[in-house]
This record gives structure tokens, C-alpha cells and sequence, in this order.
């Protein structure tokens, strides 16, 4: 599926592995901040009703 990338292939991989570790760790970074900002307005809902 990939095509011959000759004397750049090394170049090229590195670059989609680089690329795959920044989305994930985009990914996982959104995921931790939405957590903390769901316990936030937990914490902050429940101040509201007590």
C-alpha cells in the first residue's frame, strides 16, 4: 500500500510517527483537561445546591 520511497523512506516514517505521537498525545491532553473540567462543574453544581 505505501509507495517506494527509495533513499527518503526513513525520513517519511519518522515523520508519520511523529505526526501519530502528537495527535495522540492532542487526543489524550483533551481528554484529561474535559475530565477535569467535568469534575469542576460537578463540584461547582453541587456548592450551588447545598
Amino acid at each position: 500500500m505505501m509507495p517506494d520511497l527509495g533513499k527518503y523512506a526513513a525520513e517519511v516514517g519518522a515523520a508519520y510517527a511523529v505526526s501519530a505521537v502528537l495527535l495522540l498525545g492532542i487526543v489524550a491532553l483533551t481528554l484529561w483537561q474535559g475530565a477535569r473540567v467535568k469534575r469542576a462543574l460537578r463540584a461547582a453544581e453541587g456548592r450551588k445546591d447545598a
